[in-house]
């Protein structure tokens, strides 16, 4: 059965409207809002100078929140997320700062394909600063550290563009927000699922492995991360994974090296928490035919710290999902949800969650010289994985330089 309503929260505008994360307004009263990425709120704006803007909670006081919106509302982007105003911030929300490159806008279908990514993002970063895990700008700072994303196009001299991970680099193939080309890739791949989020998800994982798990050469639920990357990339595809591998994988390519199975994980890790965190959000809660449900019990994704609120959220997202896919099949649709959590995955997803909650004291066991040195060697490894993706007919690329594929942010 579906619980009544827990606590739910949602966006509300004046007119009583339900808004959402990714509504620059009302669409029942045009009602102005923005995103205040800080606050984790859609919050409903009036105009004030200068085209800055005060929040409804702040009109009638003498200071509060003031607000710009972010110079890429107006673009192909369509972002809603507020900037603080202030003379030294940046006119780019935090999400929209951390584009090292953007598609070329002239050549036609590419505004478009940047809109899907954006969305797709921004609900990533959104993720991420409510987990409160490091999100840095690596283009404002010692560029050593920190998080940059180039979307990239192939050349038109025939050069392929891999996504993938490198240095805190994250380069996605804008050809994956092309639905039509997206689903026949995982057709070809054979894949149970392809989306643009869990491209985002996924490559985030590699870079929060050099950011939150210190070098050692094994961690128990991943295995020997010393294994060789190439060779184990040039086995996977060449053989694929091996039989009764769902057992102890979330997927058929966590197979292939401890760093995947470790991204794979943490892609899993954020679907469950972001989609837990939009059902409690709406007040839905699935629970087992005559079980019950305690109010106030309920702890939310991002508030589970403990090893048995952990098991908690995952015993509400296997749920979740057993029904969600159900009513994907009542509609004649694929499931929404076709992977299984087995006890192995499950206390792979547990060591994840124990990273992310205590990523403060991590992250900074981790020095930028340290981090460049991981980074190096795992650049090196990337390489390798485009050959072998390249033999394997996915498709790859050398590096691409910024100038070579578009404009900067």
């Amino acid at each position: 059965m579906i619980a009544p309503p827990v606590e739910p929260t949602p966006y509300l505008c004046a007119c009583g409207q339900p808004v959402y994360f990714r509504n620059s307004s009302c669409l029942n009263c045009n009602q102005p809002l923005g995103y205040d990425p800080e606050r984790d709120l859609v919050l409903r704006l009036q105009p004030e100078k200068d085209g800055r803007w005060r929040t409804e909670e702040t009109l009638s006081a003498s200071h509060g929140h003031l607000y710009v919106r972010c110079a890429n509302l107006e673009s192909p982007a369509a972002c809603n997320w507020l900037v603080p105003a202030g003379p030294k911030n940046s006119p780019y929300c935090l999400a929209c700062r951390l584009n090292r490159t953007i598609p070329n806008l002239s050549i036609p279908g590419n505004a478009e394909r940047w809109r899907r990514i954006e969305t797709a993002k921004r609900r990533l970063i959104a993720s991420l600063l409510r987990l409160g895990l490091p999100v840095h700008p690596k283009i404002e700072g010692d560029p050593s550290v920190g998080l940059a994303f180039d979307f990239l196009e192939p050349d038109l001299n025939s050069a392929s563009v891999i996504t993938g991970h490198s240095s805190g680099i994250i380069t996605l193939n804008i050809e994956e927000a092309e639905p039509s080309l997206s689903e026949q890739t995982r057709t070809r791949m054979r894949e149970r699922y392809r989306t643009l989020l869990g491209h985002l998800r996924h490559e985030t994982g590699h870079y929060y492995w050099e950011v939150l798990v210190r070098e050692g050469g094994r961690i128990e639920e991943f295995g020997d991360e010393s294994v060789d990357y190439g060779n184990a990339l040039r086995h996977y595809y060449e053989s694929g994974a091996r039989a009764g591998w769902e057992r102890n994988f979330i997927s058929a390519y966590a197979t292939s090296h401890p760093w995947e199975d470790w991204a794979e994980c943490w892609a899993h890790f954020l679907h469950m928490v972001d989609t837990l965190e939009t059902a409690t959000r709406f007040g839905l809660t699935v629970i087992a035919p005559g079980s019950e449900v305690l109010q106030g019990s309920i702890v939310t994704p991002c508030e589970a710290t403990t090893p048995e609120q952990f098991h908690q959220i995952a015993s509400y997202w296997i749920r979740l999902t057993i029904a969600v896919n159900e009513i994907s099949a009542a509609m004649g649709n694929e499931f929404f949800y076709p992977f299984t959590i087995s006890p192995a995955v499950l206390q792979k997803l547990e060591f994840v969650h124990r990273m992310v909650t205590s990523s403060g004291s991590l992250a900074s066991l981790l020095c930028p010289s340290e981090q460049t040195s991981h980074q190096a060697d795992h650049k090196e490894h990337e390489k390798d994985k485009e050959e072998h993706l390249r033999d394997a007919g996915k498709g790859a690329g050398d590096p691409h330089e910024p100038e070579h594929a578009g404009q900067q942010r």
